[in-house]
C-alpha cells in the first residue's frame, strides 16, 4: 500500500495514451488556427472593427489596430459636424488594440508549444491571455457600436454589424476553451527543476519565422491586389459585380496599338539598362579583389567605406548632387568658364547618352555596396591555397587569376542568374527623379511605366496587369537561367 501510495503522484504527472493524442491534436489545430488568424487579421473584407460605413472598405483588423489615423480617414467630415464623437472612435481603436495584441499572443503561443513540457505549459498561460485579450477586445467594439447607434445622425453614420465579428468571436472561445482545456486536464505538470527545452529543428524555425513573415507581408500579401485586373476599377471606387471586367484589361494590352507602342519603347529601355548593368556586373567582383590586394587594410577599409557610403543615400539626394554638377549653373560649367569656355548647356535635360548615364550614377552609388558579398567570399579562402602558391612562385596576379577569381566564380554565378531573373525589375526611382520633358521617352523603365500608369493617371487595372506580367515573365527567366546554369556548371539554385 505504501509502495503504490508513493507512486501514485508519479502516476498523476504522466497523461494517458489517449490524453497526449488529444493535446497533440489540439497544438496542431491551435497553430493551425493561430496562422489563419493572423492571415484574415490582413483581409479589408474580414474586418470586425467596421462597425459603420464611414470606415473603408480596404481597412484591415491589423491596420484598424495598429493606425488611429487610418481608422477615421473618412470620417472627417461626421467628425466635424458632430455626427459621431471622437470618444467612441477612441474606444474602438482601444479594441482594435486589444484584438490585435491577443492574436499577437495567440501567434507566441503556438511557436512556445513547439518546446517541450514546460514550454507547452508556458504557452498555454499565454493563450489564454491572447484569447481573452481578443474577447475583450471585441467587447470594445460591440460597446463602441452601441454608441454609433445612439447617435441622432443615424443615416448619416451608418452603422453595421460585420459578420466577421461573430467568426473572431468563435475563434477567441475556441482559444480560452483550448488553453484552459490544455493547462488543466490534458497536461501533466512538469518534474521540478525541468528546463526550457526545444528541438534544434525548431529553434531554427522560429529564427527563421520573424524573416518569412516579413516576405509574405511584403512580397506575398500584395499579389491580392492582382484582383484589380479584372475590374474596371477607378480610385476611389469599389469592386463589385458591376464593374467585374473579366480580362478586358489583358486584351487592352495587346490589341490597342498606342498601348503596344509603349510597352514595346518600355521594354526596349528596360531590356538596355538591365542589359548594361549584368554587362558591367563584374566590376564589383574586381573592386573587391583590388581592395583585397591593398597591403595596407587601414586604406582597404577606408576606401571601402568611402564607396559604399553612397549606398545610403537616397536617390532624390543623388540628383540634387547631379543638378549641382551639371546644370546650366552648375560646377562643370562654372569651371569651364574659367577656363575661357562659355558654355551653357544643362546635362541633365538631353536624351543623349541617357542609358550610359544612368548606369554610370547606378554603378556610382550601389558598386560598393555590391562589391560587400565578394569581400567576404575573399576572406574566406583558405589562406593555405596562397601559401602554397607562394611556395610554388606564383606572383601576385597569378594568385589573383587561379585562386580568388575561381574561388569567387560560384558567388558571381548565383548574383548573375538573380540578375538576369530581375532583368525587367530596374527600380523607379533613379529613373523617376531624372526624368524630364527631354528624356521621358528615352528613360522610362517598366516600373516607372507601371507607376505611370497607375498613380499618375489613374489607370489602376492596366498598370495591374502589366505587373503581373512581368512577375510571370521574371519567373521564367529564373527558370531558364537556372537550367542553363544546371546544364553549362552542374549546380543550380532552385
Amino acid at each position: 500500500m505504501s509502495g503504490a501510495a508513493a507512486i501514485h503522484p508519479i502516476k498523476r504527472n504522466l497523461p494517458g495514451p489517449g490524453e497526449a493524442g488529444i493535446a497533440k491534436a489540439l497544438y496542431t489545430l491551435l497553430r493551425a488556427l493561430a496562422f489563419a488568424t493572423l492571415l484574415l487579421a490582413f483581409l479589408p473584407f474580414f474586418n470586425p472593427a467596421r462597425i459603420t460605413e464611414l470606415i473603408s472598405k480596404n481597412l484591415s483588423f491589423f491596420t484598424a489596430g495598429t493606425s488611429y489615423a487610418s481608422l477615421i480617414t473618412d470620417s472627417g467630415r461626421a467628425l466635424l459636424r458632430g455626427w459621431v464623437t471622437e470618444g467612441a472612435y477612441k474606444l474602438l481603436y482601444a479594441g482594435s488594440i486589444l484584438g490585435v495584441l491577443g492574436i499577437l499572443l495567440v501567434i507566441f503561443s503556438a511557436c512556445l508549444s513547439l518546446g517541450n513540457l514546460r514550454f507547452k505549459r508556458l504557452s498555454n498561460l499565454v493563450l489564454l491571455l491572447g484569447g481573452l485579450l481578443l474577447l475583450g477586445g471585441l467587447v470594445l467594439v460591440l460597446v463602441s457600436r452601441q454608441q454609433f447607434l445612439g447617435f441622432a445622425e443615424q443615416d448619416r453614420v451608418k452603422p453595421m454589424f460585420p459578420q466577421a465579428f461573430y467568426a473572431y468571436a468563435v475563434l477567441a472561445l475556441v482559444f480560452v476553451g483550448m488553453a484552459l482545456a490544455l493547462q488543466f486536464i490534458l497536461l501533466p505538470k512538469p518534474a521540478p527543476g525541468t528546463p526550457f527545452e526545444m528541438q534544434t529543428k525548431y529553434r531554427l524555425f522560429l529564427m527563421f519565422l520573424p524573416f518569412a513573415a516579413l516576405a509574405f507581408i511584403f512580397a506575398y500579401l500584395p499579389l491580392f491586389g492582382w484582383r484589380y485586373a479584372f475590374f474596371d476599377y477607378k480610385p476611389g471606387g469599389t469592386l463589385n459585380a458591376s464593374n467585374y471586367a473579366g480580362f478586358k484589361w489583358f486584351t487592352y494590352l495587346f490589341t490597342q496599338a498606342a498601348t503596344r507602342a509603349d510597352i514595346l519603347r518600355v521594354m526596349k529601355n528596360t531590356l538596355a539598362m538591365s542589359g548594361l548593368g549584368i554587362l558591367t556586373s563584374w566590376v564589383p567582383m574586381a573592386l573587391a579583389i583590388m581592395l583585397s590586394e591593398f597591403k595596407s587594410k587601414r586604406f582597404s577599409r577606408t576606401i571601402q567605406t568611402l564607396i559604399t557610403i553612397p549606398n545610403f543615400i537616397s536617390w532624390v539626394l543623388v540628383y540634387a548632387v547631379a543638378l549641382a554638377m551639371f546644370s546650366t549653373d552648375g560646377f562643370v560649367n562654372g569651371f569651364l568658364s574659367v577656363l575661357g569656355v562659355t558654355s551653357s548647356q544643362n546635362y541633365l535635360m538631353g536624351s543623349e547618352g541617357i542609358w550610359l548615364k544612368m548606369l554610370a550614377w547606378g554603378m556610382w552609388k550601389g558598386m560598393g555596396w555590391s562589391a560587400i558579398i565578394y569581400v567576404a567570399s575573399i576572406s574566406s579562402i583558405d589562406p593555405q591555397l596562397y601559401e602554397a602558391a607562394t611556395v610554388d612562385g606564383a606572383g601576385r596576379f597569378q594568385k589573383v587569376r587561379y585562386i580568388t577569381v575561381p574561388s569567387l566564380l560560384p558567388t558571381y554565378s548565383v548574383l548573375l542568374l538573380l540578375s538576369i531573373a530581375s532583368i525587367l525589375s530596374n527600380g523607379m526611382e533613379q529613373y523617376y527623379v531624372f526624368r524630364n520633358a527631354q528624356n521621358a521617352a528615352s528613360i522610362e523603365v517598366l516600373d516607372l511605366y507601371v507607376y505611370t500608369l497607375g498613380i499618375e493617371n489613374g489607370i489602376i487595372p492596366l498598370s495591374t496587369v502589366v505587373g503581373m506580367m512581368k512577375t510571370a515573365i521574371s519567373l521564367v527567366l529564373l527558370f531558364v537561367a537556372n537550367n542553363v546554369s544546371r546544364l553549362v556548371r552542374g549546380e543550380s539554385i532552385v
